[in-house]
């Protein structure tokens, strides 16, 4: 009985295929695409988790390919926009004083940039932390002892910040 062995032998390449586009022979290409150089894999400190790298890699070659064949990167790709910034378009193009509005969010934010400078340099003060919070805690106890300990108290403050919510929103 005669033993016979075959071998398999399998090749590597370095050519990119992206397998969705139609191939073309290389006498029917009227022009010629050359690729840019790949930059080497960022350097990980433990070698242990290899997929990173082979990420990394599909996400390089996909780059190229997309550049290879004139189209935009997955990344760089326009995405619809969000929800929230068609309604603030919206917003913004329904606004008559345009200027004004500008003008009261930038004093906002200077106002708060300033707030925050003060409160940080109270806070460097050696007492004045501390006493800001006692001051703190006996004002929240006296508030809720006064308006939230007994019923009547408590209806009385729930009509009071109704009338204020009325005042502010107006009746409809």
């Amino acid at each position: 009985m005669a033993s016979t062995s075959s071998t398999l032998t399998i090749s590597s390449s370095s050519t990119l295929v992206d397998v969705k586009a139609p191939r073309q022979s290389a006498a029917s290409s009227p022009q010629c695409v050359s690729l840019p150089t790949l930059p080497p894999p960022p350097v990980q400190q433990s070698q242990n988790k290899p997929w990173k790298t082979t990420a990394y890699c599909r996400k390089l070659a996909r780059n190229v390919m997309a550049m290879a064949t004139g189209e935009a990167p997955a990344e760089v790709a326009v995405a619809e926009l969000p929800e929230i910034v068609k309604t603030v378009q919206e917003a913004w193009d329904k606004v008559e004083d345009k200027y004004a509005v500008s003008s009261l969010a930038v004093a906002g934010v200077v106002a708060l940039w300033g707030s925050t400078g003060m409160i940080s340099a109270i806070d460097r003060l050696p007492l004045i932390p501390g006493v800001l919070e006692l001051v703190g805690i006996g004002y929240s106890g006296w508030f809720a002892y006064k308006n939230l300990v007994f019923k009547p108290d408590r209806e009385a403050l729930l009509e009071k910040i109704k009338v204020t919510y009325k005042d502010i929103i107006g009746s409809s």
